[in-house]
């Protein structure tokens, strides 16, 4: 177990997700290490390893914001894998070996994949995404050779109004704007920001977790009902579509991987480890972080 005084040190700890994790950590009496990264190298000063109970790797480039032109792409992957095995492999020294390394993942794994209910057993997916998150998580198996057990959690979209793909829809949908992107039957795999942060000190706490786990609600849904959930919380209509090969034609490759491909993903073995979802349906989870009192 985590407990009261614990040290947990995190990369990516300035992110949406890391300054929720660490304002959390905090409050709940744990010391939270902050792993500062390089923004010239894209390395991460291991020093802050020392002496660390466990290890929360969030740390990468963004996929999101602009095309992937081969330079974005190029970064994706380092930011990410090269990370991750530096960070696999500084748990050789001693005094920095943790008891866990809760590495992040992404839903990206599985691909594109239509209406199949994916789990943790599922084989990997096509194309660069699928490709990265294989390659991600293969490059922690140096810590797991140096005896850290590793969890590798697929993330799914994380809903938060401070950040984050919902906090880029706001605007448009409050202006009446949104609208379903392509045909709308595609899936999406989603988590609460709070249930993130519970997952991973979930993960850090219970030591029969190992290996991938799905961090994502109880309910995906379909990028239709997704939509209409929206501007219902909202109270704003969404009818303006944005067909698929006009998001094709602004994002590129990038569309392709993030609004239209469908991933209909499951938390299994969250749910066999007794994880219990503050929020498990996506108007919960909206109406909490849109209609909540700040």
């Amino acid at each position: 177990m985590s407990a009261p005084g614990s040290v947990v040190a995190v990369s990516g700890s300035h992110g949406l997700v890391g300054s929720a994790l660490g304002a959390f950590l905090e409050a709940s009496g744990r010391r939270f290490r902050r792993i500062a990264r390089d923004l010239a190298t894209g390395t991460l000063d291991t020093r802050a390893l020392e002496g660390a109970d466990a290890v929360v790797h969030l740390a990468g480039e963004s996929i999101a914001g602009g095309r992937w032109t081969d330079e974005k792409k190029r970064r994706i992957h380092a930011s990410r894998v090269t990370t991750t095995r530096a960070l696999a492999e500084a748990f050789a020294r001693p005094g920095a070996r943790p008891r866990v390394l809760v590495s992040a993942s992404a839903v990206g794994w599985y691909g594109d994949r239509g209406d199949e209910r994916l789990t943790e057993e599922s084989p990997p997916g096509r194309g660069f995404l699928a490709d990265v998150c294989r390659e991600w998580e293969a490059a922690a198996a140096g810590a797991e050779a140096g005896g850290v057990r590793v969890v590798r959690l697929r993330i799914g979209m994380v809903l938060s109004a401070r950040g984050g793909a919902l906090a880029k829809m706001l605007v448009p949908y409050r202006l009446g704007l949104g609208g379903v992107v392509g045909p709308g039957s595609q899936w999406v795999s989603w988590i609460s920001l709070d249930d993130l942060v519970g997952v991973i000190v979930h993960a850090i706490e219970h030591e029969a977790l190992r290996g991938p786990v799905n961090a994502v609600a109880p309910e995906p849904v379909t990028s239709r009902e997704f939509t209409r959930t929206l501007a219902r919380i909202l109270r704003r209509p969404a009818l303006l579509p944005l067909p698929a090969f006009a998001a094709r034609l602004v994002l590129g490759e990038m569309a392709n991987a993030l609004l239209l491909a469908s991933a209909r993903v499951l938390p299994e073995r969250l749910r066999a480890s007794g994880y219990v979802f503050r929020h498990p349906t996506l108007e919960a989870a909206l109406a909490h972080e849109l209609l909540a009192p700040a």
